[in-house]
C-alpha cells in the first residue's frame, strides 16, 4: 500500500535511507554490516544479492546464455555483451 502513497517508513539509522519495504530495509543494511550471506559451495565467492550468486554458479556450470547476434561470442552478464557490441558499432566507451 505504501508504494502508492509514496511513505516510506522504514529507516536506516546509519544513514537515513528510506524505503517501503522492510525486506529492502534488511538487504540494505548489509551494506553497513559487511554481511555476504550468499556464498558459494564451489569456489570462495560470496555477495550480498542472490542474484549475483546465481551469476557465479552459471560461469561454473558454463553457461553463456548472452549471445552476440553479428559473431555468435557468448557472455555470462549482458553487460559483457553491451561493451562487446561497441567493437561491432565502432563505439566508444
Amino acid at each position: 500500500m505504501w508504494i502508492h502513497t509514496g511513505e516510506r517508513p522504514f529507516k536506516c539509522e546509519a544513514c537515513g535511507y528510506e524505503c517501503n519495504q522492510c525486506s529492502t530495509l534488511k538487504r540494505h543494511m548489509r551494506i553497513h554490516t559487511g554481511e555476504r550471506q550468499n556464498k558459494c559451495e564451489v569456489c570462495s565467492y560470496a555477495c550480498k544479492e542472490s542474484g549475483h550468486l546465481n551469476t557465479n554458479k552459471g560461469k561454473h556450470r558454463g553457461e553463456r546464455r548472452y549471445i552476440c547476434k553479428v559473431c555468435g561470442y557468448a557472455f555470462y552478464k549482458s553487460g559483457n555483451l553491451k561493451t562487446h557490441m561497441m567493437m561491432h558499432t565502432g563505439e566508444r566507451l
